[in-house]
């Protein structure tokens, strides 16, 4: 006698195979859209252009700054002491000038930092035209 009603009970039973599908799917989408760059290799040669010479600016302020971050405005050595101050050197060296354009010639080694702090200094003074120089190659 079977006291117990024997139940057709189905085995629980996991599936992998569509999981791994979609694992997979997931897998190529990110490895088809991730961008791969390597910085290490990167290289760049600043400055040099291959233009024709420009024609002096009445109303232009020349900066320079050679491979110590060091600065010159208008041929007259200036410490730098923070954008603020360059900004009012850049001032003293416009005079009367209305809008000057303030003219870059950064050294090739010189620090990225020492060029954007004479485009910081600029902006406070209320200068927005800026351009930079570059050598024609030898």
């Amino acid at each position: 006698m079977r006291f117990r009603p024997r139940a057709f009970r189905d085995e629980p039973e996991i599936n992998f195979i569509p999981l791994i599908d979609v694992l997979l799917v997931i897998l190529i989408f990110l490895m088809v859209t991730t961008t791969y760059s390597r910085y290490a290799e990167l290289k760049i040669n600043l400055p040099s252009a291959e233009a024709a010479k420009s024609e002096q600016r009445p109303e232009q302020i020349d900066v320079a700054i050679n491979a110590q971050g060091r600065y010159v405005v208008n041929r007259s050595p200036v410490t730098f002491r923070g954008p603020g101050a360059l900004s009012q050197d850049l001032r003293r060296a416009a005079g009367d000038m209305k809008d000057p354009v303030i003219v870059i010639s950064a050294d090739a080694n010189a620090p990225h930092q020492s060029v954007i702090h004479v485009m910081e200094a600029a902006r406070i003074a209320g200068y927005g035209k800026i351009t930079f120089t570059t050598q024609a190659k030898q």
